[in-house]
């Protein structure tokens, strides 16, 4: 093997492992980052709720801007994917929307401080131009996923969406940022009134 090729295999190694700490750091800082929000997140403050310096949180992120976008980049890419295998699978329109229903309830559930962080960086993103490039991105994948929910859901039934792509994502959208606020208020009920509305919702927007 040359040299030149031990080099570059070397260099990539090296880009891996970097790479692979600056996931498991994202990881680790999730929960602190949801808590705080971004206006109260610094590196510093990060540090101190976590068992990783500031020094070494300044390594691998340039400042809280990078930290954050990083950390709602790499969740909302990974959730975009689990409504894939929900379009793949289901059998029948009232299939698909229950199974959607229900992965929209799980996540709000268990994700609550991710999706917390996702809605404050998305108005942060109005004021801070480092935040919308990636704000824009994940809006448009976003958009796309539940554009492929709501179209397989309409070719299921045997109908045509009523609505275009935007339209879609944008009344989906509020109805699980008004669900995520309520049930942060401590509404124990809105998790099961986002499991029906959103069942309900699905079937508003295909026509004959």
């Amino acid at each position: 093997m040359s040299q030149a090729v031990v080099h570059e295999l070397d260099r990539f190694e090296r880009v891996d492992k970097f790479e692979a700490r600056r996931a498991e750091l994202a990881d680790a800082t999730l929960e602190t980052l949801g808590e705080l929000g971004f206006a109260r997140t610094s590196l510093r403050e990060i540090a101190r709720k976590t068992a990783y310096s500031h020094g070494l949180l300044h390594y691998y992120f340039r400042d809280k801007v990078e930290l954050i976008t990083y950390c709602v980049r790499r969740y909302k890419e990974h959730c975009v994917t689990r409504y894939d295998e929900i379009v793949a699978t289901a059998g029948g329109p009232d299939e698909l929307a229950a199974l959607f229903a229900d992965a929209l309830v799980a996540t709000l559930l268990e994700d609550t401080a991710m999706h917390r962080l996702w809605y404050d960086v998305r108005s942060q993103a109005m004021f801070e131009g480092d935040l919308r490039a990636t704000v824009g991105d994940l809006d448009r994948q976003l958009e796309a996923m539940v554009w492929r929910v709501v179209s397989r859901y309409a070719e299921l039934a045997g109908r045509l969406a009523a609505v275009p792509s935007p339209t879609a994502y944008a009344v989906f959208d509020g109805l699980f940022e008004n669900s995520l606020v309520r049930h942060i208020a401590g509404d124990t009920g809105a998790a099961e009134r986002l499991r029906g509305d959103a069942v309900w919702l699905i079937g508003t927007l295909v026509r004959d």
